[in-house]
């Protein structure tokens, strides 16, 4: 197939922005394709784990996204029920000396800013807005993705970063998003409407029965980011819309006041209807690759779903770079490195979802599972998630499908 000269990226998002980076670090030209009519990211507050700024640092916007980030001091699990702690875990200096990086809380727009100001500091990213992606198809020597207005985009190859709702992944695999049943609820309110006791320098979850809220400090602490999640009563489509404080209301009842009283903060809400992907054993398909959620969408229960997409950037890189700038050995390369790490990260947050919404007995195992277990065991228990790094990031030497033969 040879090596690129030219390589298109749709979606403009984290993954698609850290993608453009990773590839015109390379010599690559790239043209980002975002179907928004303007750069920037919606939504609320993000955590970023120690293999995000691992992910960060290698596309040389590390020192960017900690200049805006807020350093937590702990990760804290309580009982949204009885408002009881369920366990909490320093993540000050010995984490940082375990895992080589911090844990910090970030607005989604701050991230998304930070690498968006590598991309404009290179002349090799050309970017498009108002360009939704209806198709893509692909020949011999190269791939055509065509907009709503039939403009069409030509390239050697195409990595698809177009979300949960990916054109290529149903182009090229034709499997449906996993609609999940949860409902997040998003919001950022100002320092000062938020309980004095709450205002808290960490994450920290209050796990209810079928539901779970979660807050943590943003910009300098001058705000906190605020995300409401329940099991709906109703069939739910992936949606985005905006939010009712009545339907939040409705979904926490027997809560413990001290959570419930984070219901009455914001002004106004977003709603999430979630979805994730169901892992597969392949997300190339010739010229055409997969990168963040359109490969391995998840729900949000690990807080994983952004750092997992520039992880991807970096080892699609890390792929290109070994294989000489040949697309086809390098995106084989890229795929066998990052699916069995993302289906884990998939499953698993599968099960911590479980987890969080626990009720009766199960209620009651999970707090045991916390209980007493001191900072080493819980580093212990992360070192697979957190541990990653850029130069092992191709430590994969087997195929998937060997490995699913085995």
């Amino acid at each position: 197939m040879g090596s690129p000269s030219h390589m298109t990226v749709v979606g403009g998002g984290i993954g698609g922005l850290a993608a453009a980076l990773a590839l015109s670090r390379l010599g690559i030209r790239v043209t980002v394709l975002e179907q928004a009519a303007r750069i920037g990211e919606i939504g609320a507050g993000i955590q970023l784990a120690p293999n995000a700024f691992a992910a960060l640092d290698a596309l040389g916007v590390g020192e960017a996204a900690r200049r805006r980030a807020v350093f937590t001091d702990e990760l804290i699990m309580m009982d949204a029920v009885d408002a009881s702690v369920v366990g909490r875990f320093p993540v000050g200096e010995r984490f940082r000396q375990r895992f080589g990086n911090p844990y910090a809380v970030i607005h989604r727009a701050d991230i998304h800013t930070s690498i968006l100001e590598g991309v404009q500091g290179s002349a090799l990213i050309d970017f498009h807005t108002s360009t939704r992606i209806e198709k893509i198809a692909q020949d011999a020597h190269g791939v055509t993705a065509t907009d709503q207005h039939g403009n069409a985009f030509r390239a050697d190859a195409l990595v698809a970063a177009d979300g949960v709702r990916s054109v290529a992944r149903q182009t090229f695999f034709g499997d449906a998003p996993r609609v999940s049943g949860h409902v997040v609820y998003r919001a950022v309110v100002p320092a000062a409407d938020m309980p004095a006791d709450l205002r808290v320098n960490a994450p920290v979850v209050w796990a209810g029965p079928n539901c779970h809220l979660v807050h943590y400090p943003l910009r300098g602490a001058t705000e906190y980011n605020l995300v409401v999640t329940f099991h709906s009563r109703y069939d739910e489509e992936w949606s985005v819309t905006d939010g009712s404080k009545e339907e939040v209301l409705s979904y926490f009842q027997g809560i413990h006041p001290r959570p419930r009283q984070l219901l009455e903060c914001p002004k106004s809400w977003r709603r999430w209807a979630t979805a994730d992907r169901n892992p597969i054993p392949h997300w190339t398909a010739g010229r055409v690759t997969l990168l963040g959620d359109s490969a391995h969408g998840m729900l949000q229960y690990l807080a994983q779903g952004a750092c997992m997409a520039i992880e991807d950037a970096v080892t699609l890189g890390e792929a290109l770079k070994a294989s000489g700038l040949d697309v086809e050995p390098a995106f084989r390369l890229y795929e066998q490195s990052r699916i069995p790490r993302t289906a884990r990260v998939v499953l698993s947050a599968r099960e911590m979802g479980r987890l969080y919404h626990a009720q009766g007995v199960e209620r009651l195992v999970r707090n045991q599972l916390w209980d007493g277990r001191t900072p080493e065991r819980f580093y212990d228990a992360l070192e697979w998630l957190y541990g990653w790094r850029a130069e092992q990031a191709l430590a994969r030497p087997r195929r998937v499908d060997e490995l699913l033969a085995a």
